[in-house]
């Protein structure tokens, strides 16, 4: 009997030898985490080394070991429960090796690049594929200026199918670059286009330099000087210092799943389009200085981007991004439900779009509205007629019973052909918006006439960009008033707001309270003064969570009276549109394809 109790009394012994494999050896924060987990057992631990045993619990002596990679230890447990302890350890111990080694991976594939900016959401496993093109070099008899004249064609056809204000912007780009009587010869032209990227570098426009190339490349392909972008033949993941906004069209339509630009913009155009075709992407903030071969992983969800994944890496991953294609077609499925939170709260979101196809193409992607209707698609090259303007607003506007109707903005870096605006020093701060409006009235009351006579009584919303002081706003709805009661038209059921984009606005709403309906917040023009940086700035960087931005916002959602919405690109971050909700936005306006996505990004909010 006594015999049988020593036995059952004895001290059970376990050990087993473990070897570092983290390229940071065995250095504080693993040994932290290992000394806390074998304090969850009876038996006792302890560690041996260079015949020096330490008790695993004590990080100062574990310390003390100077354990480095490669180095082999004795993990010995003695207790009842030795074995249990000894199994679960090992593991427990292997995972925290595996983990310190991806670190230091990610680390040496990261931190040292810099910051890494995700443009668009996801998580994409392909072949690494660099960047490359060539040129195909045809002879073509056509000049310099015909050649110029079919870019601006094609460039307002891409706009028109796309609706992305971009081609727009790059059109109005090139015909500012041509000088009176068109250019004399190529060599003028590049001359004209070099001059105008010297001038930008550097400065608060340098983002402006890939548009430029990207037009002299359009211009040259019409000359016979084609650039052929090389395209991988099986899924990729495309690597490049920078792209051209025509590529993305080129990639949305090949076996690149992914695009990595080692430098470039969140607001730049090729960013912007890679958004806009949902192509998860990133933005490295450094250069990738060694080959990379095989399979990689792009998680811009966690801003990571891992060049020589592991085997279980490589299998989460797969995981996650078939996971997420079945998430998107989900998605995309419920686009039509009704829209709240988890705990009940509704939110309604909304459209920005840019002409007809786009106010379609949100109908069909299950928006609840339009938040924002730019009208700049009718001011083109050449002015609209009354007619034109009336036909096109009632078309969109039997699309949607929620609709939001932006007055024409202009200035800046737009302009019309056909009005002539005084040459300004700093186009962003001055006749802009409700300004130019203002200053160019005739144009500005017939906008106003085809609005109100396609209405015909369905409640809709009118707003004025860039109003910055009361007055502005005061006038631009006294002509308002004044053309429907020269035409005895009844708006009545028409409220009338602004773009908050301006910060004065924010110091002022209680006065502006009193006299507008509403207020659409634009959170691209709100940040770029706000900050005083311009935001296609490729070296100033501005964090869509700045502290700053969204004390901002939250200020505005808190001291005003009157309904307010969100229609800046802020509303189609994953990360802002649940701190937008979080302080109180129920109207987030985003385009049109983000719609299922933000829908069921809001249905997973725990508030």
């Amino acid at each position: 009997m006594n015999f049988l109790k020593k036995i059952l009394n004895t001290p059970k012994k376990s050990e087993v030898e473990l070897v570092i494999t983290s390229p940071n050896g065995f250095h504080l924060r693993p040994i932290a985490k290992f000394a806390n987990e074998t304090k969850k057992f009876k038996s006792k631990i302890t560690i041996i080394y260079n015949k020096r045993e330490v008790i695993a619990s004590n990080i100062s002596e574990l310390l003390s070991l100077s354990l480095d990679t490669d180095s082999k230890f004795i993990l010995r447990a003695e207790g009842r429960d030795s074995s249990i302890a000894t199994n679960h350890l090992i593991d427990f111990f292997n995972k925290l090796m595996l983990d310190d080694s991806r670190e230091s991976i990610e680390k040496s594939r990261g931190d040292n690049l810099g910051q890494i900016e995700p443009i668009f959401k996801g998580v994409v496993v392909g072949r690494a594929y660099r960047y490359s093109q060539r040129e195909i070099i045809e002879n073509i008899e056509i000049d310099i200026n015909r050649a110029i004249s079919l870019v601006e064609q094609e460039l307002e056809e891409l706009y028109n199918r796309d609706g992305t204000q971009i081609f727009l912007a790059q059109k109005e780009l090139l015909i500012s670059l041509i000088p009176d009587g068109g250019f004399n010869s190529l060599d003028e032209f590049r001359d004209v286009i070099k001059e105008s990227i010297l001038a930008v570098e550097g400065s608060a426009f340098s983002s402006k330099i890939l548009d430029y190339r990207d037009l002299e490349q359009r211009v040259l392909s019409h000359l016979g000087v084609k650039r052929v972008l090389n395209l991988p033949d099986r899924k990729s993941i495309l690597i490049a210092r920078d792209i051209l906004p025509q590529d993305v069209d080129i990639i949305k339509n090949s076996k690149i799943v992914g695009v990595v630009l080692e430098h470039g913009s969140l607001t730049s155009h090729s960013s912007i389009l890679l958004r806009s075709v949902n192509i998860p992407s990133l933005i490295l903030n450094g250069d990738i200085d060694r080959e990379v071969e095989g399979e990689i992983i792009l998680d811009s969800i966690n801003s990571k981007l891992i060049l020589s994944p592991t085997r279980e890496e490589l299998s989460d991953a797969k995981k996650k991004e078939e996971r997420l294609k079945i998430e998107k077609e989900r998605s995309f499925n419920s686009r039509f439900d009704i829209v709240k939170t988890r705990f009940g709260k509704k939110i309604k979101i909304l459209a920005n779009v840019t002409d007809i196809e786009s106010a379609r193409e949100a109908k069909e992607f299950g928006a609840d509205g339009i938040g924002l209707l730019r009208t700049e698609f009718l001011f083109k090259e050449v002015k609209p007629t009354l007619q034109e303007q009336i036909e096109t607003y009632k078309e969109i506007f039997e699309l949607f019973d929620d609709i939001t109707v932006r007055t024409l903005d202009i200035g800046g870096d737009k302009s019309l052909p056909y009005i002539s605006i005084p040459k300004e020093d700093n186009p962003f701060l001055g006749l802009r918006g409700i300004r130019f409006s203002l200053y160019e009235q005739e144009l500005f009351r017939e906008q106003l006439l085809a609005i109100f006579k396609a209405h015909n009584q369905k409640p809709i919303k009118i707003m004025f960009p860039m109003v910055s002081q009361r007055d502005e706003f005061t006038k631009a709805k006294e002509i308002a008033l004044d053309v429907a009661k020269e035409n005895s038209i009844d708006i009545s059921n028409i409220l009338f707001g602004i773009m908050l984009e301006v910060p004065s606005v924010i110091l002022a709403i209680k006065i502006f309270d009193k006299e507008v309906d509403f207020y659409s917040v634009g959170t691209n023009d709100l940040t770029q003064y706000l900050f005083a940086i311009e935001r296609t700035h490729n070296i100033l960087k501005v964090n869509p969570l700045s502290p700053i931005l969204i004390s901002a916002l939250k200020i505005i959602i808190d001291t005003t009276k009157k309904p307010v919405s969100i229609c800046g690109e802020l509303a189609g971050i994953d990360e802002a549109v649940k701190v937008l909700v979080k302080i109180g936005y129920n109207k987030l306006s985003v385009s049109p394809k983000l719609v299922p996505h933000i829908k069921s990004r809001v249905r997973s909010l725990h508030f």
